[in-house]
């Protein structure tokens, strides 16, 4: 079993670990002295043990808020599954029928028609005009 030395509060402890975990100790030990650095900042030196319960206390503290945050996301994932779920299980919507309006054949005649005696009007004013 490997033990490591670990610094919290500028003080050296001696703590053994499972072969392997020797990394997650080092980030749990840097979790603590960052809180045992906030408290030795604001009040100044203290006993060990009370620096430690205090510092323990701070994490213990942040770790709650922590859970409630995620028992609140959790809640909120719950409710958006419930109503993706009850999306996804609707009845399709009935299809639209939409009737489109078919231009006769005879009315596209006229029309082209009738654009036909414009132009040779307006050709007809151009050449007067132009007079």
């Amino acid at each position: 079993m490997p033990e490591v030395t670990i610094q919290i509060g500028g003080r050296g402890f001696d703590v053994s670990c499972q072969e392997g975990e020797e990394t997650f100790l080092h980030s749990a030990a840097k979790m603590l002295d960052d809180e045992a650095q906030v408290l030795s900042d604001q009040i100044g030196r203290m006993p060990e043990s009370r620096m430690l319960l205090m510092a323990g206390l701070m994490l213990a503290d942040k770790a709650a808020g922590t859970e409630d945050k995620i028992t609140a996301l959790e809640a909120k994932l719950a409710e958006v599954e419930a109503e993706l779920h009850t999306l996804r299980n609707m009845p399709r919507p009935e299809p639209e029928r939409i009737e489109v309006a078919v231009v006769p054949p005879s009315v596209t005649d006229t029309l082209a028609e009738l654009a036909a005696r414009a132009e040779a009007l307006a050709s007809v004013i151009e050449e007067r005009s132009a007079r």
